[in-house]
């Protein structure tokens, strides 16, 4: 993913794309930490994708962890 594509979406896909790069993050993780994992180059990709929606969300203000914590009560309710 490219910082450019980052840039296009909007801020509650930029929030929504932290969350699932977190989730696949810690998929990697535990995957590797299993020995289950073949492209380990995968962990660096999602770490640096990452790295790029959360820059973005601190461009434009977005507090990610609110937002983050919201979407999760919504969906609880």
């Amino acid at each position: 993913m490219k910082g450019s594509e980052v840039q296009a979406y909007a801020d509650p896909q930029v929030v929504e794309l932290v969350g699932n790069k977190r989730q696949e993050l810690f998929n990697l993780r535990f995957q590797h930490a299993t020995g289950q994992l073949e492209d380990t180059a995968a962990l660096a990709r999602a770490k640096r994708d990452l790295a790029r929606a959360l820059t973005v969300a601190r461009e434009r203000g977005i507090d990610v962890e609110r937002e983050l914590a919201r979407q999760r009560k919504a969906e609880e309710s």
